[in-house]
């Protein structure tokens, strides 16, 4: 059977604020936990008032502290954003705390508009050309210390936090091939390249002391309820935040508006086309099935479940029915 996991993107829903996102966060996160889901994951973000997890690994310890055995980690941290040696120290520290249960998920677009990510690292010059020698670097930094190695990550040198290369193209897919390192791929928001990018991380792979055969997980969007029409409803929550963010007016996440995507613009219409095609929207027998299929389409070893859903209630039922 696919292991299932969480993406939270900490929504902020219109109304509220971060704190109180993050604290629903740690409440998901307990719920996953007791649900049997595999693993946790949060997202860098930044300068959207509609996701309070910008500081990843802050709030991955503040989850981590709610919960006990739920594997942990960012999905992802945007590597180009970062020193390397920052987020080993990070990662190492959230390791360290909570050892065992910590992932690091690795990706190298800005997580962030251009203006805003030379706000984060002051200069643009070179550094998602860089990502493969950040990556290595960064994989470096875990490695046992050599006697007078002169920059070590501490804590972080000599423990085991896995890396995963994220992705939605053929680059993350061949990068990770050519580490031997699992692969996610973004289909939750950019489905276009997944077979092609599937079918370069599978062909190209080669192993590591990490992995020793191909490791798929695949993004997924999904709103479940106890009916059809109930989930429809909820699902028009994230079909308004693509909306507002392709359109340049990113916000909070908005509540369920009856009959949205009936009134919209075609040009709307097929921006929710290409960006949400694989979602999966529905009762319990829909989700459950579309899920099944999803997964055996493209052999996925683990689907990572992310609801956008206004009430986090019902965000929690969502996931209730998901996993059954």
């Amino acid at each position: 059977m696919t292991a299932l996991s969480v993406l939270d993107l900490a929504p902020v829903p219109q109304g509220s604020h971060p704190g109180q996102a993050l604290r629903n966060s740690r409440d998901l996160a307990r719920h996953a936990e007791a649900l049997g889901y595999k693993r946790y994951w949060m997202a860098e973000h930044h300068n959207m008032v509609g996701i309070a997890s910008a500081a990843t690994s802050v709030a991955l310890g503040y989850v981590a502290e709610g919960t006990n055995t739920i594997r942990l980690g960012a999905g992802g941290i945007m590597l180009p954003n970062h020193a390397p040696l920052a987020i080993a120290e990070q990662f190492g520290t959230l390791e360290a705390l909570y050892p065992g249960r910590i992932d690091l998920g690795l990706g190298r677009a800005p997580g962030s508009d251009q203006l805003t990510a030379r706000a984060m690292r002051r200069t643009l010059n070179g550094d998602a050309d860089r990502f493969p020698q950040d990556v290595a670097e960064l994989m470096a930094y875990f490695q046992p210390a050599e006697p007078n190695q002169p920059v070590q990550a501490v804590p972080g040198a000599g423990l085991k936090v896995p890396i995963w290369i994220l992705g939605s193209s053929t680059f993350g897919a061949q990068l990770a091939a050519y580490l031997g390192l699992p692969f996610a791929f973004a289909s939750h928001f950019a489905p276009a390249q997944l077979e092609a990018a599937l079918a370069f991380y599978r062909q190209g792979f080669r192993p590591s002391p990490q992995l020793d055969r191909p490791y798929v997980m695949l993004g997924v969007n999904v709103t479940a309820a106890d009916t059809d029409e109930e989930a429809r409803l909820l699902f028009s929550s994230t079909q308004q935040a693509f909306v507002n963010l392709r359109s340049g007016r990113p916000g909070q996440l908005p509540p369920p508006l009856e009959g949205y995507e009936a009134g919209l613009e075609p040009q709307y219409r097929a921006i929710l086309s290409d960006v949400l095609a694989r979602a999966v929207v529905g009762s319990p027998e829909t989700v459950r099935s579309g899920l099944a299929a999803f997964a055996e389409q493209h052999g996925a070893d683990e689907l990572m479940i992310t609801s956008q859903i206004f009430d986090h209630e019902a965000r929690k039922r969502s996931y209730e029915i998901a996993i059954g």
